[in-house]
């Protein structure tokens, strides 16, 4: 197992452009070492990116011959100075910009920049036939229980079906499916994704102890969820659903700017807290122009196990509402029941494990209308992020 202190020393070898060394350089992150992968980025200011670029394959080649490394994930991030470039367009440069100012260092050979137009940034993740965000625009309303059990349902309409657990901050999927082993480097540059359930499936928290805090900055997270997408082996789907993180932050903009999402699924609760939340989630993939494929309710209502009396606990109705208030499709109401909470607290997702049962009905019901809306989608160019004046 390497030490983080044993990170830092090999780190220590590596000189900056200046000749100063790495750790000493103040642009390191802090370093996350577990079960042989390391994961840090070095930040510097976006116009001396491509000298840095260097030294971050210095440090990666490094950290790499520490004893116990397996692999490593060194991101290059730049940040533009306070007022510097303004409002302006990004203009083309060597590395991927984003639209508020981190790059990742230069692109291949070859190969234009990311987001530049056609380049790797737009390009659809290899094998993979469409890409759909499971997203809400707060967190305790249910998005990951709800994304398992969505992709599960694909699953059983005989679709090849993977998950991405894209938050990183608090990744689910390693609970709600009971994995614990890690996956397996192949060729020594590339993940192999955990087969569960009849699902093919990746998440940071494969590579991290449970109890280990993500610090990391929004340039670490993109960088992330970059390698997540495309140094992975997927295989052949049919549908990668994508647990997203809530809000509309990075990981929302980059996942709308990596890959040409064929669309997004809301999940919400129904009282009206929540459902500002999901308009704000809403306006934003709309504005990044990946189609709505329409919202859940879930925790609609509460069935009493004992008399069977209903009690809607959250208010009720009010997703179906607002799906008819913005003209997206209501895919359906999922309830609030004891089964599905224990089922996913103990990793067994209820559609794979109770197939015959009414929740698992109903996840499928919601799945057959999310196939039927992919099936009317044609598709889309990732699109570009841009900073309005």
């Amino acid at each position: 197992m390497p030490l983080k202190e044993d990170v830092l020393a090999a780190l220590g070898q590596v000189k900056a452009p200046d000749g100063a060394s790495l750790t000493a350089s103040g642009k390191l992150s802090d370093i996350v070492a577990s079960d042989g992968k390391v994961f840090f980025s070095i930040t510097v200011d976006a116009a001396v990116v491509p000298q840095w670029e260097p030294v971050r394959k210095a440090a990666e080649a490094a950290v790499k011959a520490v004893p116990g490394v397996t692999s490593a994930m060194v991101a290059l991030t730049g940040e533009r100075a306070a007022g510097a470039g303004g409002a302006r367009p990004p203009q083309p440069q060597a590395g991927h910009n984003h639209a508020h100012g981190h790059s990742h260092g230069p692109a291949p050979a070859g190969r234009p920049a990311a987001g530049g137009g056609g380049g790797p940034a737009g390009s659809p993740v290899p094998g993979v036939g469409a890409i759909i965000a499971v997203a809400s625009g707060k967190g305790g309303v249910g998005k990951s229980t709800t994304a398992v059990n969505l992709a599960r349902g694909l699953r059983d309409l005989g679709l090849n079906v993977g998950i991405l657990d894209a938050d990183i901050y608090g990744p689910s999927l390693p609970k709600l499916l009971a994995i614990k082993e890690k996956p397996v480097t192949v060729g020594g540059n590339r993940l192999k994704p955990i087969q569960r359930y009849g699902l093919t499936v990746m998440s940071i928290g494969f590579l991290i102890e449970e109890e280990t805090p993500m610090i990391w900055r929004g340039p670490m997270v993109m960088s992330a969820l970059t390698q997540m997408l495309r140094e992975v082996e997927w295989g052949e789907l049919d549908v990668m659903v994508v647990d997203m993180p809530p809000g509309t932050g990075d990981a929302q903009l980059t996942m709308a700017q990596q890959v040409p999402l064929k669309g997004a699924v809301i999940v919400s609760t129904p009282q009206d807290l929540a459902l500002i939340d999901a308009r704000r989630g809403i306006a934003m993939f709309k504005r990044v122009n990946v189609p709505v494929l329409g919202i859940i309710e879930n925790m609609s209502y509460f069935l009493c196990p004992h008399c069977g009396e209903r009690s809607d606990i959250f208010g009720h109705g009010g997703a179906r509402h607002e799906a008819e208030r913005l003209g997206v499709p209501f895919l359906g109401e999922v309830p609030l029941h004891m089964d599905i909470r224990e089922k996913s607290d103990a990793g067994l997702p209820v559609v794979a494990t109770d197939p015959d049962g009414p929740h698992a009905k109903t996840y499928r019901e919601i799945a057959a209308r999310v196939r039927d809306q992919l099936r009317g989608e044609t598709g889309r160019a990732a699109p570009k992020i841009v900073i309005e004046a």
